[in-house]
């Protein structure tokens, strides 16, 4: 899953950025409001943690304009402003969540994780397919209850099949939820990690199909 952070001050965006790449999602950090805007008319994001206090355009400018666009990805704003005026000011103007400094990263994350479910329309936090189990509070898959064993790059390529299942994700649209601005996008490796999980998936019910053209589905199969 990719997050873009953007935030002014350098010490907490590395500090971010540690923490949300411990967890094993793919993170952008942008430092001034034009280049975020700039950004995510561009890339794909499955989240947007979004400082108000911005240099070159404002965070309440970019939350607009990302709205403007009919972008429903989910914001996450971070102020020093605690006031209910503004929590409620944020939330009317398309904020999904709103967070004040400072805070404890415990909270942050399960923000993100609530946020994230939301978005998929996934209000437990376990999510099946077939025997397959992924819960997103632990980040572990399962196969008929027992541990799935995977690297962080096969991790993040089957979140985002399990959290489409049954729906069609494209090879750049994984590759964009693995690699960060300042990373080579590789659709090739895609095919390598693919090719891995479908091993590792052979003793459950849930396979990984190509659609020519198209790209990916994670489906259960019965009596193969």
């Amino acid at each position: 899953m990719r997050i873009l952070v953007v935030e002014d001050n350098t010490e907490l965006a590395q500090w971010l950025q540690r923490n949300l790449r411990r967890e094993q999602y793919t993170v952008d950090w942008i430092a001034n409001g034009a280049d975020a805007d700039f950004a995510l008319r561009l890339e794909k994001y499955d989240l947007v943690i979004l400082d108000l206090a911005l240099p070159r355009m404002n965070g309440r400018e970019v939350l607009q304009r990302l709205r403007a666009r009919q972008d429903a990805t989910p914001v996450l704003v971070l102020t020093a402003n605690n006031s209910i005026q503004s929590r409620v000011s944020e939330l009317d103007e398309g904020a999904d969540d709103y967070m004040a400094k400072p805070f404890e990263v415990e909270e942050l994350e399960a923000r993100i994780r609530m946020l994230l479910r939301r978005a998929a329309g996934q209000p437990s936090p376990v999510i099946a397919c077939g025997d397959l189990s992924y819960n997103t509070n632990t980040r572990e898959f399962r196969i008929d209850q027992q541990p799935l064993a995977l690297t962080p790059r096969e991790r993040a390529v089957l979140e985002v099949l399990v959290r489409k299942a049954g729906a069609t994700v494209t090879k750049q649209a994984l590759a964009q939820s693995l690699y960060s601005l300042d990373e080579d996008v590789s659709t090739d490796a895609i095919e390598i990690y693919v090719h891995r999980l479908r091993k590792k998936l052979e003793p459950g019910s849930a396979r990984i199909m190509t659609l020519r053209g198209l790209g990916y589905l994670l489906r259960p199969v019965v009596d193969e």
